[in-house]
């Protein structure tokens, strides 16, 4: 009879943690979309900003062409992607950023551009999403950690296996972002 009363007990113990390892195992999956999702909520912020930029723009820089050209072809190619590979994306935005450089660097030869009141606004929220896209970026990265490790702990592993939960795969800084900028002070 004890023995019995024993094993119930050890069962139910067992059924606990695994309900409790597979519901850990949900709720990291769904941070980790959760968090993509906050990366796409400031991606199409900024593609919704992008177009007003760049009509400001035009109006002050005729022969700038190339560059605005580059900057919407970027947005539309962002825009029309599905989502799906988070690296594509990724890259597309870094792409998107880098060109949208130029674009803050235009407004150096242009005084007048300068002086405009809505390019002021518009590079300001500009600036402020690509902050808050590099900040969901970061959360996206710690979401996926956190989730990576609990698949790969025990006794959750085993839940992860059976259930078949993938690896997450972080976002990678492109290899060109993180060569050290060269900084010279000749004149």
């Amino acid at each position: 009879m004890i023995a019995g009363i024993i094993a119930a007990v050890v069962v139910v113990i067992l059924i606990i943690i695994y309900i409790s390892a597979y519901n850990g195992l949900i709720k990291g999956r769904t941070y980790v979309q959760e968090s993509w999702s906050q990366i796409d909520v400031q991606l199409k912020r900024r593609n919704d900003l992008i177009p007003n930029l760049i009509e400001t723009v035009k109006g002050y820089s005729h022969y700038e062409q190339s560059t605005l050209e580059k900057v919407v072809g970027l947005r539309n190619q962002l825009v029309n992607s599905s989502g799906e590979d988070h690296q594509k994306t990724m890259a597309v935005s870094d792409q998107l950023s880098n060109s949208l450089k130029s674009i803050f660097a235009v407004a150096e030869a242009y005084p007048d551009l300068k002086a405009n009141q809505e390019y002021n606004k518009l590079m300001e929220e500009l600036t402020n999403t690509e902050n808050k896209i590099a900040y969901s970026r970061q959360l996206y990265n710690s979401s996926v950690a956190s989730f990576n490790l609990k698949i790969q702990s025990f006794p959750s592993n085993i839940v992860a296996s059976i259930h078949h939960f993938k690896i997450s795969e972080y976002l990678q800084v492109p290899e060109e972002e993180k060569s050290v900028p060269k900084v010279s002070f000749d004149k």
